[in-house]
């Protein structure tokens, strides 16, 4: 560590002051012991050394001293035996918790922040196996669990004296206090190495042992023999089953409490508290139960803190503690370094030894130029340190290496002459003003739009509301501030200022008057009936951290270089720029190559752990709760004037569990409701793009352009999949299908959201789905549950109706407002073009981002979206518009194309009066499955027939393309199973094969056939079976349904039809799914085998303790999440929430979850694949191309070369060896390492899983060429 001496010791000659304070901390922990009993949240610490607690056994006893200290023990030693009795009738109470681990954590009370994930410490009585069925526990059962106690204390009692013995057997003898003769430099400061190897393995035991009263060894084995004779042997399995989970749990707890502390550390730094980060880390440091979980980057933190201020001498220090915690620096440290010494101009022997070290630990200067992440001025400043040694040094382009393409991308990348890449329909003036604009919206965070309740008149009670809702809102944004300031002051003078529970840091990320609007805006959102306290929390928390993460990105000028870098792109897409064969991805990957100077745009951020966000909201919503009021007579002057709560926190119960909520008073439910306020306030990242998002050129960078955005969409506490996207060789094929996605640039249909608009203020209509307003809501009964006139049967009754019209009025306001804030959005962009980034969920789906508004809506959102760019009609384009009004109907779903074409000429008439008079005509186009995008397509077909030349009519209306039960379609090709093939399109056919109606009329024959024999309910479903009952369970019987679901998804349309006797559904739905799973067993025989293989081999590998994983054709690595998670209670002031931790990777898996989705999963990866290979080369074939899944869009002149291309990567996909290919990698991931001892049970296991996965499903004959013949595989 010659540049530790360099930097620490040359630098600061007054370094032994500096550290004396520490000196005798460090003594007294060679030989320290640390004894922590939680107490209420408290922590009772012990400290004192061998020869102090012998001494105090023999002389100088303080008689009144030693009275307390021994009622200190007698309180300690009952508190031992309550703790043990506790955990006992715990034990009693919960039969089984292997598969729910949950964790208490005691919040602060001045700042109620859990984020280490410590929970209470594993005794015996949590591993005891309770015997399943009712059988009574016996009567030694408490004398088993206090001896299996008593044995676990006698094992750890033995474990440390004999540690101890050890350290006491090596330590040298002391030297004098001024003893100054020691050659070695080190040995002059209080850390001398010795002392660090002390002070790593302090010396634990329990207190008032010692190693004067220690027991003797054979002793405490003869009393432990003595106790295990009495105690029944738990099977070896089970004893190596929980230590591997007790192993898994400290993992991750040490995790948490790593990612806990990295977050704190870079809140304190951000805003510029340098003291507190740097008094933050000593303590972590120096205290060796916490050091254990600080890694490198934690005290690289410090280090680039130290770099910034040009502290070379703190960075040396810090150094030396990365020496004593034993660990050693990396590319992220001699970055920091290398900066600070560029800031202030270090000579060339310091520069000239700092890259001879990092050259030593295997590191090389392009090292740090390729792998290190910038912000700011870092990387000007690292490139002067190292030119004052290496004056003509440049660093290497950072050029990634890739494997070569997939074969059934290789044409697509390698083959590209003669192509070029479409182009927006906009100049590059106007996308750099879009983005010009986006910036600013994300700048700001939120974005604040008119509702289209505006246009109601506006009434005088409507405007004494809203002015009495503003005087209130300037109240209450005065009060929080106060409120907010006022805690911030509490949490600096607590005595827990340094700990990590202390959440100040948090609260000092963004101004105060940002922390009130977010605030504000959850008291606006709210919904009458309240919402979950843990949804609240979260919600706010997020918004927190969002909005510190755009501050981040502006502080380290990545906004800066993201303007000029964007500018360039532009030039890729605009309409009036040069053509190029370029794909998005691979231009900004050169664009930022080009502009590599300044900050590093792809950050290297922490994501806050779920449990931080979670307590900061909660903290958020207790000032809200204790500040927020309103005058009870504000409404009814002849009250009383007396200031009562706005929010409310209670309980209530969700099946057996009780939950808490946050509802706001009826007061003011009822002002916000009578106000009809006319501003909506949104997160800018749930609005569409104003320019095109920004290309994935990684798995961490890419969408928005300032927001954090995943690539793959998860929960919280899911990070498995992160961990393998990393890992990832190639991901191109799958950013670049992304990427064309997202760049499809859309508009509002205006004559269509007029209609909607008027439709939805005028009480809205409910065979449209556009929800009337909460005026129309039933009214909730009122009754006096103590009125002796009820009898108990009537109060019943009551009840039940008071619970059914919360439940209508509730999905009623859900309704409402989600159709509300549709509508506005929609309204605000209606002359905009606008944007949908894109990513995927983890089976490889690929979903828009902004939740709200997106093309994946129900049938209003897609009747007012049209494509910004417009396509000429050409020859066929007006027949594909009437073919595509036809399906949109749902007739003639057995009709050829040419038949539809006819039965639309046929009906001209209704279609030109459904364009003319929408509301006030015939309405032919209200009896449609999707009346609101027939009566679009009614308009569009009406302009194009009405134009001198329907060919050259310029369309931007999206025609779909639906496949004929995609997931069936895939199985049997997979299957080459014929008759499957046959029935869902992909053999080819003169009329298309409707497979919903075949097993209907399959089931039909058998309950004829039935009804023939004398069964009732075959002859009471006489005329009621039809394609609809029958079609969802169909649909989703290959997505993993079970029986139960199907007969709840019959039970549904049974229930729809009025004239079927209700006293028969129960019993007619068991029967049909009993008929219609046997029908399909029968009709996709090899679908069955597939299944059931897949099926099979989750259940044995998740039996193994593996999640399922598995790659798709395109190289996309999947892993299936459902894991038995472990859970932490959150206690706070206001009550305790149970929350899923994260960092799952040792976690065991559910195998009932991953056996039942597996073979779903895996078809949903496969068209997942399919859509992006059809992304892929519809993008290189200059279309516009979008899809809702199995559902592919583009303009009416490019549906037949679509169809072709679907139907050729479709051929391609299924020519490669797929359940070869996957059951090869399930046999090289799971059976690779086979136990050589052959009686062992977990060689059959392996063995077993082994042949399973060897013996794929045979297939049949069909020739999967065909498909590219079938007009209606897609249509």
């Amino acid at each position: 560590m010659s540049l530790l001496r360099l930097c620490a010791f040359a630098t600061c000659l007054n370094r032994r002051s500096l550290f004396e304070k520490c000196a005798v901390c460090m003594s007294f922990a060679e030989s320290a012991q640390l004894c922590v009993f939680r107490r209420s949240g408290q922590a009772r610490r012990i400290s004192e050394t061998s020869w102090q607690l012998q001494r105090r056994n023999v002389s100088f006893v303080n008689p009144k001293a030693e009275d307390g200290k021994k009622r200190v023990l007698v309180q300690s030693q009952l508190l031992d035996v309550l703790e043990a009795r506790i955990s006992q009738l715990q034990s009693d109470v919960i039969l089984d918790a292997q598969h729910a681990k949950v964790q208490f954590i005691t919040s602060d009370t001045s700042a109620r922040l859990v984020l280490s994930g410590k929970g209470p410490k594993s005794t015996p009585q949590e591993k005891t196996n309770i015997p399943k069925g009712g059988s009574k526990p016996k009567s030694s059962r408490w004398l088993e669990k206090l001896s299996k106690e008593r044995i676990t204390k006698l094992a750890k009692t033995q474990h440390l004296q004999q540690k101890l013995q050890k350290n006491v057997e090596k330590k040298p003898p002391a030297k004098s206090k001024g003893s100054e003769n020691n050659p070695n430099p080190k040995n002059k400061f209080p850390f001398t190495k010795d002392r660090r190897q002390a002070a790593a393995s302090p010396t634990v035991t329990p207190t008032g042992v010692n190693a004067a009263t220690a027991v003797p060894h054979s002793v405490k084995r003869q009393a432990a023999v003595k106790e295990l004779e009495r105690i029944p042997v738990l099977q070896g399995s089970q004893r190596k089953a929980s230590s591997n989970q007790q192993e898994d749990i400290k993992q991750s707890s040490s995790e948490n409490i790593c990612l806990g502390i990295r977050c704190y550390l870079e809140a304190c730094v951000f805003a510029g508290d340098v003291g507190r980060a740097h008094a933050f880390l000593l303590s972590q440091h120096y205290e060796q139960h916490r050091r254990k979980h600080l890694n490198i980057e934690v005290y690289n933190i410090l280090i680039r803190m130290w770099a910034k201020n040009g502290k070379l001498d703190m960075i040396g220090r810090t150094f030396m503690l990365l020496e004593e915690a034993g660990l050693k620096p990396n590319l992220g440290s001699y970055c920091a370094l290398l900066e600070c010494m560029g800031r202030n101009m270090c000579s060339p022997e310091t520069v000239a030894r700092c890259l001879s070290e990092m050259k030593n630990n295997g590191m090389s200067v392009h090292d740090v130029f390729s792998q290190c992440v910038f912000r700011q001025d870092e990387r000007k400043l690292v490139l002067k340190a190292v030119r004052i040694v290496l004056p003509n040094f440049q660093p290497h382009p950072n050029v990634t290496k890739h494997p070569s393409f997939s074969l059934l991308v290789q044409d697509f990348y390698t083959k590209r002459e003669g192509y070029q890449f479409p182009k927006l329909d906009i100049t590059r003036k106007e996308l750099q003003k879009g983005f010009k604009r986006q910036l600013s919206i994300e700048m700001s965070c939120t974005v604040t739009i008119d509702s289209v309740e505006a246009a109601k008149p506006v009434t005088k009670n409507m405007a004494k509301m809203r002015k009495l809702l503003a005087e209130h809102q300037e109240t209450w944004q005065k009060v929080l501030l106060q409120a907010l300031r006022d805690s911030k002051m509490r949490l600096t003078k607590t005595s827990t200022k340094y700990n990590i529970r202390n959440l100040y840091p948090y609260f000092c990320l963004l101004k105060d008057h940002e922390y009130v609007d977010i605030m504000l805006q959850s008291v606006a959102n709210l919904p009458p009936k309240g919402e979950l306290l843990s949804i609240l929390a979260s919600d706010l928390g997020n918004k927190v951290f969002t909005k510190y993460s755009v501050q981040q990105k502006y502080k380290n000028q990545i906004v800066k270089k993201l303007d000029s870098i964007y500018n360039a792109y532009t030039e890729l897409l605009a309409k009036d720029t040069k053509e190029c064969n370029i794909l998005p991805r691979e231009q900004w990957s050169k664009l930022e190559m080009k502009h590599s100077s300044g900050a590093t745009l792809q950050e290297d951020k922490t994501q806050w752990p779920f449990a931080l966000t979670m307590n900061l909201g909660i903290y958020m919503m207790e000032i809200m709760v204790e500040n927020l009021k309103i005058n009870n007579n504000i409404l009814d002057p002849s009250y009383n004037s007396k200031p009562i709560p706005i929010l409310y926190h209670m309980y209530a119960f969700r099946s057996t569990r009780q939950i808490g909520l946050i509802k706001p008073h009826p007061l003011l439910t009822q002002i916000q409701q009578e106000a009809m306020e006319t501003k909506l306030t949104f997160a800018s990242s749930v609005m569409p793009m104003l320019c095109p998002p920004l290309p994935w050129s990684t798995v961490k960078f890419g969408a928005y352009l300032l927001f954090p955005t995943k690539l793959m969409r998860a929960s919280d506490w899911v990070t498995q999949h992160e961990v393998l996207l990393e890992e990832c060789e190639d991901l191109r094929p799958v950013l670049d299908s992304l990427n064309q996605l997202g760049n499809c640039a859309w508009k509002i249909n205006k004559p269509m959201l007029d209609i909607i608009i008027s439709i939805f203020n005028d009480r809205g209509n409910d065979k449209l789905a556009i929800p009337p307003p909460l005026s129309d809501a039933p009214k909730i009964p009122h009754f006096n549950h103590h009125d002796p006139s009820y009898t108990a049967s009537e109060k019943a009754h009551m009840k039940r109706k008071v619970i059914d019209a919360r439940k209508i009025y509730t999905e009623m306001h859900s309704l409402r407002m989600d159709a509300l804030y549709k509508l506005s959005i929609a309204n605000h962009l209606r002359d905009e073009t606008f944007w949908f980034p894109h990513n995927m969920d983890f089976r490889g789906r690929i979903y828009p981002c902004p939740p709200y508004f997106n093309h994946l809506g129900n049938d209003f959102i897609r009747a007012i979206l049209i494509f910004a760019e417009g396509k000429p009609l050409g020859s066929k384009g007006l027949d594909w518009l009437k073919i595509h009004l036809i399906n949109l109907t749902g007739l003639k779903k057995s009709s050829s194309q040419q038949q539809r074409l006819e039965f639309a000429n046929s009906l001209m008439e209704d279609i030109l009066d459904s364009a003319d008079n929408p509301l006030n005509g015939k309405k032919w186009w209200m009896n449609a499955d999707g009346p609101l995008q027939a009566l679009a397509c009614c308009m569009e077909i009406s302009k194009a027939m009405r134009s001198p030349d329907p060919t050259q009519f310029i369309s931007h209306f999206p025609v779909h393309q639906d496949g004929s039960c995609n997931g069936l379609q895939h199985y049997a090709a997979l299957g080459r199973d014929v008759i499957g093939a046959t029935s869902v399109n992909l053999m080819p056919c003169d009329s298309p094969q409707d497979v919903y109606s075949g097993v209907a009329h399959q089931v039909e024959e058998r309950r004829a056939r039935d009804a023939k024999n004398g069964l009732k309910i075959a002859k009471i479903l006489e005329g009621f079976i039809n394609r609809k009952v029958v079609k969802q369970t169909v649909m989703t019987v290959v997505y993993g349904v079970t029986r139960y679901g199907g007969r709840l998804q019959i039970e549904k349309r049974l229930k729809e039809n009025e004239d079927f006797p209700k006293d028969y559904v129960w019993e007619a739905s068991h029967y049909l799914v009993r008929l219609v799973f046997s029908g399909l067993q029968e009709m996709f025989k090899s679908t069955r085998e597939i299944q059931e293989w897949l099926t099979n081999s989750a259940r044995l590998i998740s039996k193994s303790g593996h999640s399922v994983e598995w790659v798709t054709p395109l190289g996309l690595p999947i892993i299936q999440p459902y894991l038995y998670m472990r859970k932490q209670l959150l206690n706070s002031t206001m009550q305790k929430i149970c929350i899923y931790i994260g960092h799952d990777i040792s976690k065991r898996p559910d195998t009932m979850k991953q056996k039942n989705a597996f073979p779903p999963n895996f078809i949903h990866s496969l068209d997942s694949t399919h859509m992006m290979l059809t992304a892929l080369y519809c993008y290189r074939a200059g279309l516009t191309f979008v899809s809702v899944h199995d559902c592919f869009w583009t303009h009416a002149l490019t549906v037949d070369t679509m169809n072709k291309i679907c139907r050729e990567q479709f051929v391609s996909l299924h020519n490669q060896p797929i359940l070869e290919d996957l059951s090869m990698f399930l046999l090289n991931k799971y059976c690779a390492n086979i136990p050589p001892d052959r009686t062992k049970k977990n060689y059959q296991a392996f063995k077993r899983l082994s042949q399973l996965l060897s013996n794929v499903p045979q297939t049949g004959d069909f020739d999967v060429q065909q498909v590219k013949e079938s007009t209606y595989f897609f249509s």
